[in-house]
């Protein structure tokens, strides 16, 4: 495949799913991955079952069950190869190839995406950068000049875009999925704080930073509640003996 050819479809959990993985499973494929990765660069040979599913946050039986999807089921008493699982998962998701990227959006979030040095390592190039702002026209970010949303269409059609990834303001999100998807782009993933609508056959994935942040406060507050409670608890302790 050379740099500019337009992937048949890009690496999405629907088509995984077509091919017998379910989509829950395919959502902890890149959880394996990361921890294979880190496993492989302090020089493990081989991991437990036990032990990977630890690393990636999951219990060892659901791991076992999700490395058959892939016809991988270690060695008795051995465990995983870990660079041989690594490939494994890497064809699975469709990391061995070449996946374009247009990143619609450059404000300070595109700005972090597009610098972002990690997504090279992991079959994913950033083509291309578009903005509706002409101010930011030709502005260089990552190596790459910023151009005008007017030409998104004719960026996806000459650098074969495989994937969107939308950081725009709220109200513009719906805009710039349509106009992906109306030029062939088939994967979608959405940082803009709005709700947006696909249509059937397009895979969108969403990261609401804001929403992130709000579950992470409730936690907090239960937390901070209970530890309130608790200090309410002895100090009715306290009170009682010292009454008592």
């Amino acid at each position: 495949m050379t740099r500019n050819s337009r992937p048949s479809s890009a690496p999405t959990p629907a088509a995984a799913s077509q091919r017998g993985v379910p989509e829950a499973t395919v959502a902890r494929l890149p959880l394996y991955l990361r921890a294979l990765t880190t496993l492989a660069e302090r020089g493990v040979a081989t991991v437990s079952s036990e032990e990977l599913a630890a690393s990636a946050g999951v219990n060892s039986a659901k791991l076992r069950k999700d490395l058959s999807y892939l016809g991988s089921y270690g060695t008795r008493g051995v465990g995983y190869e870990v660079d041989f699982l690594r490939h494994q998962i890497t064809r699975e998701i469709g990391l061995t190839q070449d996946w374009a990227v247009v990143i619609v959006g450059i404000g300070n979030l595109g700005h972090a995406l597009a610098n972002y040095g990690g997504f090279a390592s992991r079959g994913f190039r950033i083509a291309a950068l578009v903005d509706a702002d002409p101010t930011r026209l030709g502005e260089e970010v990552a190596g790459l000049n910023v151009r005008h949303a007017d030409e998104l269409e004719q960026i996806v059609d000459d650098l074969g875009i495989a994937i969107g990834v939308v950081a725009t303001p709220a109200r513009a999100a719906q805009l710039v999925c349509d106009r992906l998807v109306a030029a062939g782009v088939t994967s979608i993933l959405n940082f803009a704080p709005a709700i947006v609508q696909v249509p059937e056959g397009v895979d969108l994935r969403k990261v609401d930073l804001s929403t992130e942040l709000q579950i992470l406060a409730y936690h907090e507050q239960r937390k901070n509640g209970a530890a309130l409670a608790l200090t309410a608890e002895q100090a009715a302790e306290l009170a009682e003996a010292v009454n008592g």
